[in-house]
């Protein structure tokens, strides 16, 4: 089947803004739905009240948030595939790895990509390419096949987001050019330093723990299989400290969270918000814009900082918003966006959005706030 093109529509009808997310009527709320994420056609009303102020929600399609820092942390050391699955569906799985103490075995994903990110501790990654330090905010990207273990130095909370029998990629930026938000050259390879070396003169048995179709498989070696000695190519983990991205802002527009896109997959993305200006022009709009997510699922998990489109949230919790309803900011954010006490946001977080929906893990539903769709909620 061919592809074909959008039908061609150009139409507007009583009190609306020519800008979209700018100079809207006075005494109005905007709503966009779009195609495509943010990309494609869309429409923008303009509402007397908040779209959402619902005054009771049900059903699976009810907005969702978790404290992952509550969730279980029992045989985690055996490796990230011993964590509880958060979030998953056919292209990607979420799990919240909670590691205390030196991993048991190495790990080997051969079913796909992996993405670690660094939620609070510290420690050392070791694997076949050589040796990491690893802090907060750390996202590590593991290639497909790639062995890894972690000695935590105190102990460690890290996403783990694997992209199922696929890999993840770097996004284009356009006109922006290839070094808008980071460029590449932050990337950071492994090293082939000392501790690495003092590695390899471990003596006894290692075990290699690697998954595959969702089974796992044990290899025993009778010393470390991270025994290289050197390595070149265009293949390796890459990592990146949120603190070293640039976010793209605009001073007269506020501009949709795909602009902060991170890492691309088949069938997801992986976004950072970062520390940005407030925009300044008088009329535009300075929290998210209330849309519906018609052909994404949303999860946000949040790192660090204020974050001002969310009230009783805090770091270390995930929202998940399924696609097929209306959302935006709370009530908290709005009457903040009229008053601004500080010049920019005070955020670091990763939001993964999803082509095909979640399904939510017992673990997660184990921690949720239920009382987290009742948050729009206004007193009027």
């Amino acid at each position: 089947m061919t592809k074909g093109k959008w039908i061609p529509v150009k139409g507007a009808e009583g009190r609306h803004s020519k800008q979209a997310h700018a100079d809207m009527p006075e005494g109005t709320f905007e709503r966009e739905m779009s195609k495509e994420g943010f990309f494609g056609p869309a429409a923008f009303f303009h509402h007397p009240k908040p779209p959402t102020g619902w005054t009771n929600f049900e059903g699976p399609l009810r907005p969702r948030a978790f404290d992952l820092t509550k969730t279980s942390a029992k045989g985690e050391a055996a490796g990230p595939w011993h964590a509880p699955v958060v979030l998953s569906n056919k292209s990607v799985e979420v799990r919240y790895w909670k590691l205390a103490s030196r991993m048991t075995s190495l790990s080997r994903n051969g079913d796909g990509d992996t993405l670690l990110f660094v939620h609070k501790g510290a420690g050392d990654l070791y694997c076949d390419w050589g040796h990491y330090a690893v802090a907060p905010g750390d996202y590590i990207y593991i290639p497909r096949g790639g062995m890894f273990f972690i000695a935590p130095a105190s102990p460690l909370d890290l996403l783990v987001i694997e992209a199922t029998n696929t890999h993840f990629t770097l996004p284009d930026r356009g006109l922006l050019g290839p070094h808008a938000f980071f460029d590449p050259a932050m990337l950071e390879t492994p090293k082939l330093d000392a501790a690495f070396l003092d590695h390899q003169k471990a003596k006894g048995a290692s075990q290699v723990e690697v998954k595959k179709r969702g089974a796992l498989s044990i290899v025993t070696y009778p010393q470390t299989p991270l025994d290289a000695v050197g390595w070149h190519g265009d293949l390796a983990p890459v990592k990146i400290n949120v603190k070293d991205l640039r976010p793209v802002a605009s001073h007269r527009y506020h501009l949709p969270p795909s602009v902060h896109t991170t890492f691309l997959s088949d069938r997801f993305v992986v976004c950072t918000f970062c520390p940005r200006p407030f925009e300044t022009d008088p009329g535009a709009l300075k929290v998210p814009f209330f849309h519906n997510n018609d052909d994404f699922d949303e999860v946000l998990f949040y790192h660090a900082g204020d974050f001002f489109s969310r009230d009783n949230i805090k770091a270390g919790m995930m929202t998940f918003h399924p696609s097929g309803f209306t959302h935006g900011p709370h009530p908290k954010a709005l009457k903040k966006m009229l008053v601004q006490d500080k010049p920019m946001t005070d955020e670091y977080a990763v939001m993964i959005d999803t082509r095909d929906p979640l399904d939510v893990g017992e673990a997660a539903t184990g921690v949720e706030s239920a009382a987290y769709v009742d948050s729009w909620k206004t007193n009027e």
